[in-house]
C-alpha cells in the first residue's frame, strides 16, 4: 500500500477493516451524500448490532461481491419481481422504473434472509448470527474449489437481514455504499461481505451531515473515508 495513489485514510480504513474494526464511509455530495458505519460482515458481534442501530439508526445489510452472489444464487430483488409469473402480475408494477431513484439508476436488494438457527431473526443475537454465517457463506464459494454448497439449506426468506448485490462492474458501474464497502474489502484483501448502515440524524429526521458524521468519527478515533478516494485507491490497483 505504498503507492503514491492510495490516499492516507484508505490505507488507514484498510488496517481498521482488517483488524476487527469500524470505518465510516461518506458516499458523495452529487450521490446520496450518506455516510455509512461499515465492517467486515465475519466479524459482526451481538454488541456490534446494537451499536450499529444505536449510533447510526439506518438499516443494517451485508453487502456482498457480485461473483459470490451469482454463486450463492442471489439475484436482486428488482429482477425477481420482474419475473414473477403471471399469477402475480401486479407486483412488477412496483418494481423501480427508470427515474424513479432521484440518487441512482437502481438499488442493490436482493433478499431479506434469517439463518435458520435463529428465533425471530430480529434480536441483536439472531441478527448477528445471519450477519457472520452470511459473511462465512461467501468466504466458501469464493475461496474453494465447493460447488456443493448451498445457501437455501442455512437460510430462509423472508427475514430481518437485508443482502445488497454490488453491481458487476463494482465501482465502474455504480458508487453507491455497497460497491465501495466491497472495493473496500477487496484492497484490504478480506472477504467481500461487508456490514453497512447509514448514520441518520435524530434532530433532522434526514441523513447525518457530513459534518456531524466526521465530528463523529473523530471524537470516536474512527476513520473517515471519503468514497472517491476508495474509487482513487480501487483504480489504481484494479484498473489495467
Amino acid at each position: 500500500m505504498n503507492n503514491i495513489n492510495i490516499p492516507e485514510s484508505v490505507k488507514r480504513g484498510i488496517e481498521c477493516v482488517k483488524k476487527e474494526k469500524l470505518v465510516l464511509i461518506y458516499d458523495a455530495e452529487d450521490r446520496e451524500g450518506e455516510t455509512d458505519l461499515v465492517m467486515p460482515a465475519s466479524f459482526m458481534t451481538s454488541k456490534t448490532v446494537a451499536y450499529f442501530r444505536n449510533e447510526a439508526g439506518g438499516l443494517i445489510c451485508v453487502a456482498i461481491h457480485p461473483v459470490a452472489a451469482e454463486k450463492l444464487g442471489l439475484p436482486l430483488m428488482s429482477d425477481i419481481l420482474r419475473n414473477v409469473n403471471d399469477n402475480f402480475s401486479p407486483l412488477r408494477k412496483i418494481v423501480e422504473e427508470k427515474g424513479d431513484l432521484l440518487y441512482d439508476k437502481r438499488s442493490s436488494f436482493s433478499l431479506w434472509v434469517n439463518h435458520r438457527d435463529t428465533f425471530t431473526g430480529i434480536t441483536d443475537r439472531d441478527r448477528a448470527l445471519t450477519i457472520k454465517k452470511i459473511g462465512k457463506a461467501v468466504e466458501r464459494v469464493l475461496n474453494g474449489n465447493d460447488n456443493t454448497y448451498d445457501f437455501y439449506t442455512e437460510f430462509r426468506t423472508p427475514g430481518h437481514v437485508s443482502i445488497l448485490r454490488a453491481a458487476d462492474g463494482l465501482l465502474g458501474e455504480r458508487r453507491g455504499q455497497t460497491e465501495l464497502s466491497v472495493a473496500l474489502a477487496l484492497l484490504a484483501g478480506i472477504s467481500p461481505a461487508m456490514v453497512i448502515c447509514e448514520m441518520l440524524d435524530n434532530e433532522s429526521g434526514g441523513a447525518l451531515s457530513k459534518a456531524n458524521a466526521k465530528a463523529f468519527a473523530s471524537e470516536r478515533n474512527i476513520i473517515f473515508i471519503e468514497g472517491k478516494d476508495i474509487i482513487e485507491a480501487y483504480h489504481s490497483l484494479f484498473s489495467p
